[in-house]
């Protein structure tokens, strides 16, 4: 492939719901540029962009891909992504990379949740997009409803470019709203054709809006436009694109991916229309100077980067994907990782088609390449010289709240497993594996029950390890609510020297309720003798990692030691320990123990018309709602207390509550007494497992 400078760069994103008609776009595309002699299918599996093993079973994709084409002298950098919710984190890393995005909508299915979705994360990132109505060849696929559905959405910024022809219920031509000309299809070929009469209205209206759009991009054109000047077709396509840019209109264009029809218009219209890297801002910090670094894709200033993405595959091994902020890279390149504070050779350098790397000599400020076996390197970190040390501020991810309790099936596989999730991490940002020590359980967060599914299958089929997911424990407490007094005796004699320990405690509640326990003592007369003291702790330290009433940790006690005695001959430290843990057993059991249940402060955003669903669903769940805040775009916040037990499977029952519109975030806040019917359950379970144990001694 060429090198290509900034100028004739241009990085597209795809976005879109699900299904909607991304990857066959990005195949489409990669066929009329050449790369590919053949058009391959999602269905067949075998598509450039849809590479993996799960993308190719599941017929969708999970990964973020980039697909460079050339097209009249321009490079353009494809970036497909996935368009289900589970893997919003590909999406997000895609958007930190592109420079304008296409959403796909389909014809047939119209706005769908991934269509408000792709809106909103262009509008935070303000990005220039055009809409691309696929699967104009299906019935009943209706361009001028999606125009109206668009609008009536997302205001009056919308713009046909395009307007389909149809004869005998099929798609044959369209109609330029800018050269109000008609182009039908002849084989691959596009020849001129009259402008059908049902679409005259529709042109004449789309044009008016354009020209109204031109004129206001200076007061000279708008003076021309209402003096009743016509403009050049080089003046509309000239104003058009900075209102593109601008974000001040979004063109509306359609086509069939399949039949590669409506292709090539978007295409030119890509490099017409969308902004290159020069006409986009980049900053960062200098590190040495602590000033704002404008690197602004300006290929005349010092070289720096940030890698937007990492590909740790198996077979091909791993990939840093970059981003060229200023400057110029170069083969062999020396160049010094802010974040790691380390210099690596980049050695060769190569452009991703798909997984299939190119190599390429140079790659100009504002492209997007790939640096192999970089170990240090990680997604979001900034390169740059060391000379002028640049960083970069790190893009937003989502956070995972969906986990499960995950195990090896084979035990000999701990390592290996943990390995293999620990290179998926380095990929997927969205993926988090927590140790949870007291409840000794390993836990797997992701962004759904899909997105661990596939992480399971990766495992299997890319890792050759396997793992099985199970309901997580919850992290309940064990406290007291009164106050008890015990005394136990520890005392064995078997030849020899004997065991001799007794203490006379005090147990209840402490003040401080988030530490295990405190400790006192007020022995007088010496009836235990100091030395012992730290053993009687020692045996209190163990006593509270497992609680007597469901062997959950416990929180919250306090214990005296006030009295006992001793044997001069038979006491030990390790019989001061054992009377001390039976002890708090009898003391605990005494003083009216409790189970105490994890709380989460959780915020759940979701449009006006279904919060009285989901905070129904939350009374359901013994959720505590705090109110509700309205925010833009018709949404609100509800705010509600809810224990952590409830708010397993929440993601699932919330997407369908909402029909995928509606967001969750939770933190935890503090530990309340569990209801009585939650803490009879946990003693069963615990009452159960012990007679279960027992029963297999």
């Amino acid at each position: 492939m060429k090198v290509y400078t900034t100028d004739k760069i241009r990085n597209v994103v795809l976005l879109g719901h699900g299904g909607s008609g991304k990857t066959s776009l990005a195949e489409s595309m990669a066929y009329l540029s050449g790369i590919t002699s053949r058009m391959g299918r999602v269905e067949d599996g075998n598509t450039i962009s849809d590479y993996s093993k799960e993308e190719q079973k599941r017929q969708f994709s999970i990964n973020t891909s980039v697909i460079p084409i050339e097209w009249d002298g321009y490079k353009i950098n494809i970036i497909d992504t996935p368009g289900y919710f589970d893997f919003v984190g590909e999406v997000e890393e895609a958007i930190s990379a592109a420079g304008a995005a296409i959403i796909v909508v389909n014809g047939k299915a119209g706005i769908e949740v991934g269509t408000l979705k792709a809106w909103e994360l262009c509008e935070k990132y303000k990005l220039p997009r055009i809409v691309y109505v696929s699967n104009m060849d299906v019935d009943h696929a209706s361009f001028r409803q999606v125009v109206e559905d668009m609008t009536a959405t997302f205001g009056n910024k919308m713009a046909p470019f395009n307007l389909p022809i149809r004869e005998n219920e099929k798609f044959v031509g369209y109609v330029n709203v800018i050269t109000e000309t008609g182009n039908r299809w002849q084989g691959k070929e596009v020849v001129p054709c009259e402008v059908p009469d049902y679409n005259k209205a529709n042109l004449e209206q789309f044009r008016d809006t354009l020209m109204e759009a031109v004129a206001e991009t200076s007061e000279e054109m708008m003076e021309r436009y209402f003096g009743g000047e016509t403009f050049s077709e080089a003046e509309i396509r000239a104003a058009l694109r900075t209102n593109v840019c601008d974000c001040s209109i979004f063109p509306m264009t359609m086509g069939s991916n399949v039949l590669c029809q409506g292709v090539y218009t978007l295409l030119d219209d890509i490099i017409k229309y969308f902004p290159s890297p020069e006409n986009r801002s980049v900053a960062g910090i200098n590190m040495k100077t602590s000033e704002i670094y404008h690197a602004d894709y300006d290929f005349s200033k010092a070289k720096s980067a940030y890698i937007w993405k990492t590909i740790v595959d198996p077979f091909i091994g791993k990939y840093s994907l970059i981003k060229v902020n200023s400057g110029v890279l170069k083969t062999d390149d020396i160049i010094y990782n802010v974040d790691k504070d380390i210099e690596e050779k980049i050695g060769k350098l190569y452009v991703l088609q798909g997984n299939k790397p190119i190599e390429v000599p140079e790659l100009h400020a504002g492209d997007i390449g790939a640096l192999a076996k970089l170990t240090a390197a990680r997604t979001g970190n900034s390169l740059s010289t060391r000379a002028t040390t640049i960083k970069f501020g790190k893009f937003e991810i989502s956070t995972p709240y969906t986990y499960m309790r995950y195990k090896p099936k084979n035990k000999a596989d701990v390592d290996k497993i943990s390995q293999a999730l620990q290179k998926m991490g380095h990929e997927d940002l969205t993926m988090r594996t927590v140790n949870d020590a007291e409840n000794r359980q390993t836990l797997l967060y992701g962004m759904g029950d899909q997105h661990l599914d596939v992480i399971v299958s990766r495992l299997l089929s890319e890792y050759k390890v396997e793992v099985e997911l199970s309901v997580p424990k919850v992290a309940y407490r064990e406290t007291i609510k009164k106050t008890s007094d015990v005394e136990y005796k520890y005392k064995k004699q078997s030849g020899g020297h004997g065991q001799y320990g007794h203490v006379k405690m005090r147990f209840s509640p402490a003040e401080d309720i988030e530490k295990p326990y405190e400790f006192e003592q007020e022995v007088v007369g010496g009836a235990v003798p100091k030395n012992y003291f730290p053993a009687v702790e020692k045996g209190l330290q163990e006593s509270v990692l497992k609680g007597p009433l469901a062997a959950y940790p416990v929180v919250g006690v306090k214990a005296v030691l006030y009295d006992g005695s001793y044997h001069p001959v038979d006491s030990s430290e390790q019989a001061f320990k054992m009377a001390t843990i039976q002890a708090f057993k009898k003391g605990f059991m005494e003083a009216s123990p409790v189970l105490l249940e994890p709380i989460a402060n959780l915020k759940v955003t979701v449009p006006d018309a279904y919060t009285g669903d989901v905070m129904g669903d939350l009374n359901k769940r013994r959720g505590r709602v705090l109110g509700m805040n309205p925010i833009a775009g018709g949404k609100q916040v509800i705010e509600a207390d809810i224990p952590m037990s409830c708010l397993f499977g929440y993601c699932t029952d919330l997407r369908s509550m909402t029909g995928g519109r509606g967001e969750y975030a939770y933190e935890f806040v503090r530990y309340e007494q569990a209801p009585s019917d939650v803490q009879q359950k946990e003693i069963a379970a615990r009452a159960s497992k012990v007679a279960e144990n027992n029963a297999e001694e």
